[in-house]
């Protein structure tokens, strides 16, 4: 077995970049969208997203300080998921600019927003599919000595989920077509899924 490089976090990492997030990678992007209580819709990209539960269906995001999404869903109680894909990339990264609370990421980005059903925040209609959810939980984390940190977990529970047809086949979900953005290490660094292949579980 070869040699490996460690390091302590608290003591640094000692390369030319944190490979942190090079490691922990691809990441599907938590592309969300959220309603200001005076009505405003937010849209943001978020680097730290995944799925944690299946029934109910739970998803989250973990925003780096105390962001407009943050704020926006424990004030209405509810948010939405959409898939970026490859197409929509230059889009979902224009909701990336820092802006005030007051603009509008939807319009900023040219990107339609769609009604929802079951939560009162729209939704992108580009992409190949979006998540509704209700809030479960906003949770400040905190460091391992106590110190709050400043990231700011959003838990929520799937009420909805839409699906644009195109990406339905033979009844199920095409990820290959969609073709999700996600991250892939450092500051630049994206990734679109390449060839897929099977494998069950033993006993399935």
């Amino acid at each position: 077995m070869s040699d490996t490089y460690f390091y302590d976090p608290a003591q640094g990492h000692g390369l030319p970049h944190d490979p942190f997030k090079a490691i922990v990678a691809p990441r599907l992007i938590g592309w969300i969208s959220s309603r200001a209580p005076g009505g405003v819709f937010n849209l943001a990209p978020y680097s730290f997203f995944g799925a944690f539960a299946t029934f109910p269906a739970v998803i989250g995001f973990s925003s780096e300080g105390r962001k407009d999404s943050i704020a926006n869903i424990e004030a209405t109680g509810e948010f939405v998921w959409n898939l970026a894909s490859k197409s929509l990339a230059t889009h979902m990264n224009q909701t990336s600019a820092p802006v005030a609370a007051d603009v509008d990421e939807f319009a900023l980005a040219g990107l339609t927003p769609a009604p929802g059903r079951n939560v009162s925040v729209p939704h992108v209609a580009e992409a190949p599919a979006a998540l509704e959810c209700k809030l479960l939980q906003v949770i400040r984390l905190n460091a391992l000595d106590g110190t709050p940190m400043n990231n700011w977990l959003a838990l929520g529970q799937v009420v909805g989920v839409h699906i644009r047809e195109e990406f339905l086949k033979d009844g199920l979900f095409d990820t290959h077509a969609a073709q999700p953005v996600m991250r892939a290490g450092y500051r630049a660094d994206y990734a679109q899924i390449g060839e897929m292949f099977q494998m069950m579980r033993p006993g399935a």
